[in-house]
């Protein structure tokens, strides 16, 4: 769909045109849903995590402006910030360890990130520990700085930044695991 026809799309929703309502969803659902799974430790809890967050679009709509940025992007950042919500009631600030022990580690077996799938991966990715997963999503597949993810979770930038370490470190142990590559 071309940025001309997500505004005039959303001009429609915005006046509470049911069909266009229902089309911006069916556009946009897969790719809502995947952002939750990176997220949530599984499918169940993405979902709920989905239904708040596709809930808090629809809500925020108006405040949408197409000059300002893609309603991708937008509806991205929409559902990200109601995910951290979601988080948040659940006792999430405690999953951060401190700063302590960072290191910048050098990662091995490159090449097993080229044999994994999008749904081994994200696997993955949902089986790792709360803060790790919530920075490594934030910087890794976001784009926000460690400076933004600091702000956003209340926590040091230098905690930030041994979370996204960590969840790395992780992630390639588990991948290698996952091949078996020695």
């Amino acid at each position: 769909m071309s940025p001309q026809e997500t505004e005039f799309l959303i001009a429609q929703v915005k006046k509470g045109h049911q069909a266009s309502i229902t089309e911006l969803y069916e556009t946009h659902k897969s790719y809502w849903f995947r952002i939750c799974l990176r997220y949530a430790k599984n499918r169940d809890e993405a979902q709920d995590v989905f239904q708040d967050g596709v809930a808090k679009i629809f809500e925020k709509i108006d405040t949408f402006n197409a000059h300002k940025g893609s309603f991708n992007a937008w509806s991205n950042k929409v559902l990200v910030h109601e995910v951290l919500r979601s988080l948040k009631k659940h006792q999430w600030q405690n999953s951060f360890s401190s700063v302590e022990g960072y290191e910048n580690e050098a990662y091995e077996h490159d090449q097993a990130i080229e044999r994994i799938s999008a749904k081994e991966l994200t696997e993955v990715i949902q089986a790792l520990p709360l803060g790790y997963r919530i920075v490594f999503n934030m910087y890794e597949i976001e784009g926000y700085t460690h400076k933004e993810i600091a702000e956003a979770l209340n926590i040091s930038t230098g905690t930030s930044k041994s979370q996204l370490s960590r969840a790395k470190k992780v992630l390639q142990n588990e991948i290698v695991k996952l091949f078996e590559i020695n």
